[in-house]
């Protein structure tokens, strides 16, 4: 065991899916679409409505019976995650030096089956994750509630603003269905389910709630990067939209996960408070090769930044008030760049 732990989402600071998305538009007719709807709905269900009981990533919840209609099972879950892996450019390098330096954990919203793959590919043992374990085959609809949740599509799809129809369905209409109980009881990772997963973390390495570093980049890391930041640990919005901007004191604007594992360096070899110095000489240094041995930047990481980079460097900032919008349009525009439109724009 190390002294720190790193703490990553998935989806983003390691790889460009969304893998419920993808598989959502792969199996379902319209299913794209679908999802990006059900995806806004649940932002306004957590930031609007502040539903009781209810999780920033409850999409993976609210899409379950429409890919049950699909007579989809668990091994189509995961071949299509393992066929379909695209990791954020240097994530293995990243996770490579990890291992040699803090205990390492990747705490994702995304479904078990895609994680299992991405633990496989990146070489982080399984046993290091936490996920939304579902259990697809266990999931059955009779023949009148298939054709019901196909109604339900067609409604939503013809309706994407109608959240008073979208309650009725999901709250109301399919709450009577045998399958709505099985839905329930899974606990999906997201907002405080990835806060509670530090909480274990911690528990689980003997360490303090300074002593970890947490990087996400969308709605469902919210509530860890608001828990790193408030226990003095270190909190990074990767490429993040505005919600990890708001509560996230340190902003990564990067095509390449190198940039990841400078921060990751320093912090491993010091404390929080050379990290925020390290950026705050960063963003002033005209020599940023001097700057990288004075604080003894490990020599793989320095030559494959200043290989990946030239000399158009990341965006690497402490957020202020001042600096939050143009730190959001960049970390917007490169969001968007190098996944895409559809999934950039999802929360």
């Amino acid at each position: 065991m190390f002294e720190k732990s790193f703490i990553t989402d998935c989806e983003g600071p390691l790889t460009l899916n969304d893998n419920a998305f993808e598989m959502a538009a792969k199996f379902i007719e319209d299913g794209g679409e679908l999802f990006k709807i059900l995806s806004l709905y649940d932002d306004y269900l957590v930031d609007i409505v502040k539903k009781e009981n209810y999780k920033a990533g409850n999409t993976l919840k609210l899409i379950l019976p429409f890919f049950v209609v699909e007579n989809l099972t668990n091994a189509d879950f995961i071949e299509f995650s393992k066929n379909n892996i695209y990791a954020v450019s240097d994530s293995k390098f990243l996770l490579e030096y990890l291992k040699e330096a803090m205990n390492t954990y990747i705490v994702s919203t995304s479904y078990g089956q895609y994680i299992e793959a991405v633990s496989e590919y990146m070489q982080v043992p399984f046993e290091n994750t936490f996920y939304t374990d579902a259990d697809i085959d266990s999931l059955q609809l009779n023949d009148e509630e298939i054709q019901k949740v196909r109604e339900f599509k067609e409604l939503i799809l013809s309706n994407p603003n109608d959240y008073e129809l979208f309650d009725d369905i999901f709250f109301n209409r399919i709450a009577k269905m045998g399958i709505y109980d099985k839905i329930r009881d899974i606990d999906v990772v997201g907002g405080q389910g990835k806060k509670l997963a530090i909480d274990k973390i911690i528990e689980r390495d003997g360490i303090d709630t300074d002593e970890i570093l947490y990087i996400g980049d969308s709605i469902t890391d919210v509530e860890p990067l608001d828990f790193a930041r408030k226990n003095n640990g270190v909190s990074i919005s990767f490429n993040g939209n505005e919600y990890p901007l708001k509560v996230a004191e340190i902003a990564v604007v990067s095509p390449s996960a190198v940039t990841t594992a400078v921060i990751a360096n320093v912090y491993a070899e010091n404390d929080k408070k050379k990290v925020l110095e390290f950026i705050e000489d960063y963003n002033i240094s005209q020599d940023l090769k001097k700057l990288f041995d004075d604080y003894n930047i490990d020599e793989k990481i320095k030559d494959r930044f200043f290989s990946v980079f030239g000399e158009d460097y990341p965006v690497i900032q402490i957020v202020t008030d001042e600096n939050y919008e143009d730190i959001l349009k960049v970390s917007k525009e490169m969001r968007n760049n190098i996944r895409g439109q559809d999934i950039g724009g999802l929360g």
